[in-house]
């Protein structure tokens, strides 16, 4: 600790964080479940079992898992949907133990049907009583204004203030804003901050970096450490710092990748070619094998021409490959340089109810399965496109870091379709970015799923 730090403590009247009751709330989860756990087998599987043995497995089993999937770990952030995941997660494996020691005990034989009787049983009444107890936290914040937390804001600015009506439109986040400090010509006023702070038991504070010096900013560091607060820090969205930012140590040093990206491991990988091969198979064959002569005919009789349009795009590691569509406009030269706009007359009568109803796109599921493509990730653009954009765009080719997809992030959130100016392509570059770093299987059926509802109630730029 350095000279400044000890002088800033000796002359500081060191505030003391009130205690919360919600620290008691995981491990009384923790004891609830667990007595759960083991009054269900006494249940479920009689007085002859060897119940000490089998609630001493499920038990360090269940711990175990907990902490290594984050099932306690419940924020004030925290979605219902990252909710249900992790509880999905948890009895995936949960189920795998219980099955796994009757078979290792050789009591199979106490009968398949009890044994999921028994795991479904514990399922509804652990669900039921973590999304209970996840509402009624939601509530109780939200409407009687209870297990809130003071903070204040430092800086007033574009991102503050976005954070200030966030809180303020989430009273279910149980957050109070109680000050906003604007800076003055003079700087970071510290003290008045120190002051505040103790005044008025404040919890959290929140401040923008891009309006503090580095001393500035080790000083209100050096505060909150030594009075037991807590800084959370609002990056400056044009540096490097605001990145999704991976922290590791080679020995003793500290090293920041710039950003961590799940598909790069080998299991992630696996899992995503998986559901590729399975969900592509199954259009392939269940939709495809007999949509495709019925659109081909069609095709055919309104406008010479093959039936499947072939366009090159860049994939993977920016190289090239064969993108397959059902041909949707008359046969032109210009077919592989400029992009549909509203109203092209290059589109056939037919082609127009393929492309608002997105069918032409079907025949890259082929793509998906000889590995070209992926049901979901950042649509790949035609090549000559590709090289503008790159050399235009910010990040853009950040995109190729993964396989594109049939359908995308980006496309569910409204930039599919032309790229009528660079806030199109810019929208589309920072939710495909995102889409990368923040991938999950769960991410892309949930992309699946609003794709088709896209679909079906219509999207203004399906054209």
């Amino acid at each position: 600790m350095n000279t400044k730090t000890l002088e800033n403590i000796a002359d500081d009247s060191i505030t003391y964080r009130e205690g919360r009751y919600s620290r008691l709330f995981r491990p009384v989860s923790y004891v609830i479940d667990l007595v759960l756990l083991i009054s269900a087998t006494a249940l479920f599987f009689g007085r002859d079992f060897n119940t000490l043995t089998f609630s001493i497995f499920i038990g360090i089993g269940w711990v175990v898992m907990a902490m290594q999937l984050g099932f306690y770990q419940v924020h004030r952030n925290t979605k219902i949907l990252s909710l249900l995941q992790v509880i999905f997660k948890q009895f995936t494996f949960f189920t795998l133990i219980v099955f796994a020691y009757f078979g290792y005990h050789d009591q199979i034989e106490k009968s398949s049907v009890i044994i999921i009787k028994y795991i479904a049983t514990v399922f509804v009444l652990i669900v039921a009583l973590k999304i209970s107890v996840y509402y009624i936290f939601k509530n109780y914040r939200g409407y009687l204004g209870g297990n809130f937390r003071n903070i204040i804001m430092i800086g007033d600015n574009e991102q503050t203030r976005e954070l200030r009506d966030f809180f303020k439109s989430h009273p279910d986040y149980g957050y109070r804003l109680l000050n906003v400090f604007k800076m003055s010509n003079d700087g970071l006023d510290l003290d008045l901050i120190k002051t505040f702070t103790q005044e008025n038991h404040i919890d959290e504070i929140y401040c923008s970096v891009k309006e503090l010096d580095d001393q500035q900013l080790l000083d209100l560091t050096d505060y909150v450490d030594n009075n037991l607060r807590t800084l959370k820090l609002l990056p400056d969205p044009d540096t490097v710092l605001s990145k999704h930012l991976k922290y590791d140590y080679y020995g003793k040093t500290p090293i920041l990748s710039l950003r961590q990206i799940p598909l790069d491991e080998p299991a992630n990988q696996l899992a995503k070619r998986s559901f590729d091969i399975i969900f592509s198979l199954i259009v392939i064959i269940g939709l495809l094998s007999w949509l495709t002569p019925l659109i081909a005919l069609i095709i055919k009789i309104e406008s010479r021409g093959p039936v499947f349009f072939i366009q090159k795009r860049n994939g993977l590691d920016y190289k090239e490959f064969d993108c397959f569509k059902f041909r949707s406009m008359v046969l032109n030269e210009k077919a592989h340089l400029d992009q549909v706009s509203r109203n092209d007359a290059r589109v056939t009568g037919f082609g127009k109810l393929l492309r608002k109803s997105s069918i032409d796109e079907l025949p890259q599921f082929f793509n998906v399965l000889i590995g070209d493509m992926s049901v979901v990730g950042p649509r790949p653009h035609m090549v000559s496109h590709t090289h503008m954009y790159a050399q235009r765009i910010d990040k853009f080719m950040v995109r190729h870091l993964i396989k594109p997809g049939i359908t995308g992030l980006a496309q569910v959130s409204g930039y599919r379709g032309e790229v009528e100016s660079d806030k199109d392509i810019v929208g589309r570059v920072r939710n495909d970015i995102y889409y990368i770093e923040n991938w999950s299987t769960w991410m892309d059926i949930r992309i699946i799923v609003q794709t088709v509802v896209n679909v079906f109630t219509g999207e203004e730029k399906a054209y």
